[in-house]
């Protein structure tokens, strides 16, 4: 739900100046700015968004000054910035822009430029705002946004970037393109008497041009012109924006607060009791069948070496001589579980783990949301390796116990077995949240799946094949073999 209205941006206001509890995101230092100075936004990437009550319907980001947009460019040229490994890795594409906004000055209804859209440019624009990508902005490393209301809680949260377009409702046939950004800069005052950027909304408006050929920014009347434009015409209008500063009791430590939000945290507690309590009972279970089990047969075969009758050993205690020897294709087996070891050191498995999670953290990979619900997620991830360990514990005792001593490569797969359940969430959630129309979209999507298939087919393979190797040391060093 998008708060866009006059009315509500007291709203915005009560929010961004109460005191929250402290989060520290690390990555950046303060930067101080004296008043008049120039506060530079960069562009990023356009990415797709799920819309409220809709799906996913791309998969493709495009770049700012792709030609197609036809975006306002800076008189100096656009320059590309440098960028994190991290930043790298997620597709961002970061350029200069020629908005000129200055530390605590505001500005009405500054001219961006003028900007024409051909037949094929209006094409595309529209095929992207159908699409419904998002404008990103970077102002002193914070992400432009939307003032948004969460449905199930009403708690007001800044939502990362704001929309290309509108093609809601009555607008699915003729979208309306936005031309007019109203930014709102959130400061802090510091205590040697300069200031620190702490929040940046935006509300985008369509307006088009009047009779008068001068645009005039009127977003407070009740039906405004509209812009929209026309895939069989040459297409010209003005991009306008209004920056309004705002002083705010935010710290520049805690400015993160307002965009990291809990979508209804009662469903990762509900979600995450109900999973600890079946993890548990499974444990308990498992533990209670292999104690009362092994130890009977570890007596069993103890007291037979005891007596002086020559009897045949059976069971697990038939292939002691051969439980140990090296597996078929070893190397391959060895890559594998390096590989799971250091992907799980490296924390990998906290996405591989995610099956409580598993909607949210598509939802940030997939649909551009912000997650920082880690706490849920690395209990979670306790909870897989905790299970992923007993259930490889077990089918190992139950291969030996058939007189089976290949365990090696068994071990590894039933740990890897959750990836399968991870490919056939991702399948359920392409199925039930996107809405993807072109092959280059579903192809992204499957290939990332894939991926994160495969970690987490390491990751838990891994873990699998560790505990068993465990159990298996355990198990044999309790019984005397001549």
């Amino acid at each position: 739900m998008r708060i866009g209205s006059a009315t509500t941006r007291w709203l915005a206001l009560a929010l961004a100046s109460s005191s929250a509890r402290a989060f520290y995101l690390p990555g950046a230092a303060p930067k101080d700015y004296a008043e008049g100075e120039p506060v530079p936004v960069y562009v990023n990437a356009l990415t797709p968004v799920i819309a409220s009550n809709a799906k996913l319907k791309s998969m493709m980001n495009y770049d700012y000054y792709n030609p197609g947009f036809n975006f306002c460019t800076p008189e100096e040229g656009i320059v590309k910035q440098s960028e994190s490994l991290g930043s790298i890795l997620f597709g961002d594409r970061i350029f200069n822009s020629p908005y000129n906004i200055r530390m605590r000055q505001n500005a009405s209804c500054t001219i961006l430029c003028k900007s024409s859209l051909s037949t094929e440019q209006a094409t595309f624009m529209n095929e992207r705002i159908n699409e419904d990508q998002a404008i990103n902005w970077l102002v002193d490393g914070l992400p432009a946004s939307e003032l948004k209301q969460d449905p199930k809680s009403g708690e007001l949260f800044y939502d990362m970037g704001f929309n290309l377009g509108n093609d809601d409702d009555e607008y699915a046939e003729k979208p309306l393109l936005n031309n007019h950004y109203d930014i709102r800069m959130e400061y802090h005052e510091t205590a040697n008497g300069k200031f620190r950027v702490v929040g940046v909304l935006v509300w985008p408006f369509s307006l088009d041009t009047p009779s008068s050929g001068q645009p005039t920014c009127d977003t407070q009347s009740a039906n405004p012109p509209h812009l929209s434009v026309s895939s069989t015409k040459k297409n010209e209008f003005y991009y306008t924006y209004s920056v309004t500063w705002t002083k705010s009791d935010t710290p520049w430590a805690t400015r993160w607060d307002n965009y990291l939000h809990i979508f209804d945290p009662k469903i990762h507690w509900f979600s995450l009791i109900n999973s600890i309590v079946i993890v548990v009972f499974l444990c308990v279970m498992v533990s209670m069948i292999l104690l009362r089990t092994v130890s009977k047969d570890i007596s069993r075969y103890n007291a037979m070496d005891l007596s002086e009758d020559i009897q045949e050993d059976f069971g697990w205690k038939l292939v002691h001589g051969e439980v140990f020897r090296q597996p078929r294709y070893p190397m391959a087996l060895s890559v594998l579980a390096g590989n799971g070891a250091q992907l799980a050191a490296m924390a990998g498995i906290t996405l591989g783990a995610a099956f409580v999670e598993l909607y949210f953290v598509m939802s940030s990979l997939f649909a551009s949301r912000a997650y920082y619900a880690f706490g849920f997620l690395s209990l979670t991830a306790g909870i897989v390796v905790l299970t992923t360990a007993t259930v490889s514990i077990l089918f190992t005792y139950f291969m030996l116990c058939a007189e089976e001593y290949r365990w090696h490569w068994r071990s590894f797969l039933i740990g890897g077995g959750s990836a399968f359940w991870l490919f056939a969430y991702g399948v359920f959630y392409w199925a039930s949240r996107l809405s993807l129309d072109s092959f280059t979209s579903a192809v992204l999507y499957f290939g990332y799946l894939f991926l994160l298939s495969v970690l987490d087919f390491l990751v838990t393979g891994t873990i699998g094949f560790l505990a068993s190797y465990w159990a298996v040391r355990r198990l044999y060093s309790a019984i005397r073999v001549d």
